[in-house]
C-alpha cells in the first residue's frame, strides 16, 4: 500500500466515525425513521448531481435494478438500524459494534455462500463475539435495557453489511463490473425508495418534529453529503485500488474516531468495557482479515479475485482488471 492509501483510509475512518456523532444529533431531533431517510436522500441528491456533471447518468449495463436492491441491504436497513441504536447507545459503542461487519461476513459466507471457514477465521469470529459480550456488559452509565436493544440493532446492521459484500460480488462483479460512482448512486436511490414509506408513516403517525431546528439540519446534510456520498465514493475507489480486504481495515480505525468525536463534541465518556471490548474486536478482525504469513502478499486488485477461481479464470480476471478504468468494481 502507498502512503496515499493509508491517508485515504484515515480520512474515510474520520468521515465514518463522524457519522455516529451526527446520528446522535439528528435522531433525538428528527426521529430514527426521518433521520435515516433524509440521510440517504441527501446522499442520493449529491451523487446524482456529481454523476450529472460528469455525464455518467447512463451506462449501468442492465445492472441498475441490482444496485437498487443492493442499496436496500447495504444502506437502507443498516442506516435505519444505526439511527435506532443512536437512541440508546453512545457514538463510540455503535462504531465499535460496526467493526463486527467482517466477522458477520465470515459467518454469512460460510453458512450461505459456501465460503471456506478456516480455523483462524473461526477463532476470530468467536473472539469477536466475546468482544461484543464485553461491550454489552452493563456499566455505571448505561443499563442493560438500553444496551441490549442498541446492540441488537447494530448487529442487524453489520449482518446486512456482511451479506451485501457477497451480493455485490454476485450481482455486480461477476456480471462484468460497474464504476464505483454508479454503484454508490444506485444504492442510495434504492435506499431512498425503501425508506420513503417509513418516512411518510413517521410524518403522519410519528411523534411531532420541530423542523425549524438548525443544528440537526446541518448534521443531517453533513451526514448525507460528506459521510455517506463522499464516504462511499472513497470506499469503492479504495476497493478498486487496494482490494476489499485491505479496505475493510478501515473498521479498525472507525471506533477511536467515533469515540473521539463523541468525547470532543458531545462530552460522552469512554467506559472501560468499551475499551476492552474494542481491543478484542480489533484482534478478532485482524485474525479474520489479515491472511497468514504464508498467504500474504499480492496487490490489492489480486485480492479481489474469488478464492475458488481456477488458474485459467484467474489469469483472465487479471487481464480484465488491468484493462478496467480506475475506480471500476470488477
Amino acid at each position: 500500500m502507498r502512503v496515499i492509501d493509508y491517508g485515504r483510509l484515515l480520512l474515510l475512518a474520520a468521515l465514518w466515525g463522524a457519522s455516529f456523532l451526527f446520528m446522535r444529533i439528528t435522531t433525538p431531533a428528527f426521529g430514527a425513521l426521518n433521520s435515516a431517510f433524509l440521510r440517504v436522500l441527501f446522499a442520493a441528491i449529491a451523487l446524482g448531481l456529481l454523476l450529472g456533471v460528469q455525464g455518467k447518468w447512463s451506462g449501468y449495463q442492465g445492472k441498475f435494478t441490482s444496485t437498487l436492491h443492493l442499496g436496500v441491504i447495504n444502506s437502507g436497513l443498516p442506516f435505519l438500524m444505526y439511527c435506532l441504536a443512536a437512541q440508546w447507545l453512545p457514538a463510540g459503542y455503535s462504531a465499535t459494534l460496526n467493526a463486527t461487519a467482517p466477522m458477520m461476513g465470515v459467518l454469512i459466507g460460510a453458512l450461505c455462500f459456501a465460503e471456506p471457514l478456516t480455523l483462524r477465521k473461526g477463532g476470530g469470529a468467536i473472539l469477536g463475539a466475546i468482544g461484543v459480550a464485553v461491550i454489552a456488559r452493563p456499566t455505571s452509565g448505561l443499563s442493560a435495557a438500553l444496551l441490549l436493544p442498541g446492540i441488537g440493532a447494530c448487529l442487524t446492521a453489520t449482518a446486512c453489511y456482511g451479506l451485501a459484500g457477497f451480493l455485490t460480488r454476485r450481482w455486480i462483479q461477476q456480471r462484468g463490473g460497474l464504476e464505483a460512482e454508479r454503484v454508490a448512486l444506485g444504492s442510495q436511490v434504492g435506499a431512498t425508495l425503501f425508506l420513503f414509506p417509513f418516512f411518510l408513516w413517521s410524518c403522519w403517525h410519528g411523534p411531532a418534529v420541530d423542523w425549524r431546528q438548525s443544528l440537526p439540519w446541518i448534521a443531517i446534510v453533513m451526514l448525507g453529503v460528506v459521510c455517506t456520498a463522499a464516504g462511499y465514493i472513497l470506499y469503492f475507489r479504495l476497493i478498486a485500488d487496494i482490494g476489499p480486504l485491505r479496505s475493510l481495515s478501515v473498521t479498525f480505525l472507525i471506533p477511536p474516531f467515533a469515540a473521539l468525536w463523541g468525547y470532543l463534541c458531545l462530552g460522552e465518556t469512554v467506559e472501560e468495557g468499551l475499551i476492552l471490548g474494542a481491543l478484542l474486536v480489533c484482534v478478532a478482525l485482524w485474525m479474520i482479515i489479515v491472511p497468514s504469513g504464508r498467504k500474504r502478499g499480492g496487490t490489492g486488485r489480486r485480492m479481489m479475485l474469488r478464492p475458488a477461481d481456477s488458474l485459467r479464470e484467474t489469469a483472465s480476471r487479471r487481464r480484465r482488471l488491468r484493462a478496467a478504468p480506475p475506480g471500476c468494481l470488477q
